[in-house]
């Protein structure tokens, strides 16, 4: 004869189950792709379209599907802000150079 509480369900991540770092590792490195549109029509006329994509990855898994966007983003990245500072500073200087280059203006007589 069972005990009732031998008949009771074990918690979820005993035994032999992956915990959520175990998961989490496996999504990491092998990476999740989502993707999905939503579309709002009215009469058969496209008002908005959504396009959504969601990549799940580690950096280096990124990194080798080719995708690292946030290296040149200055929002994201202050590596990337700082070229963009001095990318904006030597235009900047070129153009006072050319300003100050220019022809001379013409005296009045």
């Amino acid at each position: 004869m069972t005990s009732p509480a031998s008949r009771m369900p074990q918690p979820y991540g005993h035994d032999n189950s992956a915990n959520l770092a175990d998961i989490l590792e496996r999504v990491l490195d092998k990476g999740v792709v989502i993707a999905g549109d939503i579309r709002i029509n009215l009469l058969d006329i496209e008002l908005l379209t959504i396009k959504l994509r969601l990549i799940v990855a580690s950096v280096d898994k990124a990194k080798e599907m080719g995708i690292d966007w946030w290296e040149d983003d200055p929002a994201l990245s202050s590596r990337a802000h700082r070229n963009e500072l001095a990318r904006e500073n030597t235009e900047l200087r070129a153009r006072l150079a050319e300003l100050e280059s220019g022809p001379a203006p013409k005296e009045a007589s």
